[in-house]
């Protein structure tokens, strides 16, 4: 069994493997100098997909067979129809639906989702959510106008759950056709309105794995809870030294035990009092615990991004955390303690995992 880091970063990705968790072997960088937002493993067919973006072509997806020695584009380009009126700026991640052999998503930039049935060989555009009729309330975060966090329910094949950054979380029931926002009880401290319909700014949603109506976000104004698929949320940043920050993770075993990473504020963007703490909560929200050993507690004026923080599915649980200044964080023990096992890399966009049979 061997274990998969797939990271993207500013100068390209990287994939990082080991047997047994404690020593790495780390590869690339892949697409040389071009930003890559997202890196994931298909699971049928054991595909890398790298979503980036070059300074000279643009954005774009390439698909690897190898674990990423060779490359090849897909059949289709992820880009709008002429005569949409829109232009696709990045690729945010790709995910694919456990539901649905072979069908994958990809959130781009601005506020737009498309979809594959054929492991990413061919994209078109999920119109409904382009067209939805609240889009002139949307409106792009510093990173931009993004879907870049995205649900599924695995008793509801049909439904589908986004996060947008800004313009709050949509849930829809008939695969992608119509759509409804899901924000009652998100505050958006930046709008006049702080309880508005949408434009609340999601910064990163996940959901319980063993409780499909159990949702988690990290928004840009607190943590929440859905206990009812979105519907209303409640907030659980209680506890936590700042409303603010970007990354969320869940256990995949364990659904009621969440990570966040805090950061000072929307305008100091670092971690508080200068100190690495990545906070744990073992009852779905209800009480959190900082995480430190092993992790700098002065002089750290680190940030984590939205998707700079995931989980392996082994027991117990791999955490995984990169940072903007380029350090790679693992925990064996489910966040008991922690160490560096990647230094001086670029600035890390993402952290994904994947489980290979060796």
């Amino acid at each position: 069994m061997r274990v998969l880091l797939l990271i993207g970063t500013r100068k390209g990705g990287f994939i990082a493997t080991s047997d047994d968790r404690r020593s790495w072997t780390l590869r690339g960088p892949l697409m040389k100098g071009c930003e890559v937002n997202h890196l994931a493993c298909l699971p049928d067919t054991g595909t890398i997909v790298l979503a980036g973006k070059s300074a000279w072509w643009g954005p774009a997806v390439q698909l690897s067979d190898d674990i990423g020695e060779t490359w090849r584009e897909p059949a289709s380009a992820i880009r709008f129809q002429e005569g949409r009126d829109f232009s696709v700026e990045r690729i945010w991640f790709v995910k694919s639906d456990p539901r649905v052999k072979g069908r994958l998503y990809a959130g781009v930039d601005p506020g737009a989702l498309f979809v594959s049935d054929d492991n990413g060989q061919r994209w078109r555009e999920v119109e409904g959510l382009t067209n939805h009729e609240t889009r002139a309330n949307w409106f792009p975060g510093a990173g931009g106008l993004m879907v870049h966090s995205m649900a599924f329910d695995s008793t509801r094949p049909a439904r589908l759950t986004v996060g947008l950054s800004a313009a709050g979380v949509f849930r829809s029931e008939d695969d992608g056709a119509r759509w409804s926002p899901k924000n009652s009880g998100v505050r958006a401290d930046f709008l006049p309105d702080k309880f508005p319909g949408v434009g609340q700014c999601v910064h990163h949603m996940e959901a319980h794995p063993q409780m499909p109506d159990v949702l988690y976000q990290q928004n840009h104004c607190g943590v929440y809870r859905s206990d009812d698929a979105g519907d209303t949320w409640s907030d659980i940043s209680e506890g936590l030294p700042s409303r603010f920050g970007f990354p969320l993770a869940v256990l995949p075993h364990d659904g009621n035990t969440i990570f966040v990473i805090p950061e000072e504020s929307d305008q100091v963007r670092v971690t508080p009092d200068a100190s690495f703490r990545i906070y744990r909560s073992r009852d779905r929200g209800a009480t959190w615990h900082p995480l430190t050993t092993g992790l700098p507690q002065q002089h750290a004026y680190m940030n984590v991004m939205r998707m700079g923080m995931a989980t392996d599915t082994l027991e117990p649980a791999g955490i995984y955390v990169g940072t903007q200044g380029g350090h790679l964080l693992a925990s064996r023990d489910g966040g008991d303690r922690w160490e560096v096992i990647f230094n001086w890399l670029p600035p890390i966009y993402s952290v994904e995992t994947a489980i290979l049979e060796v």
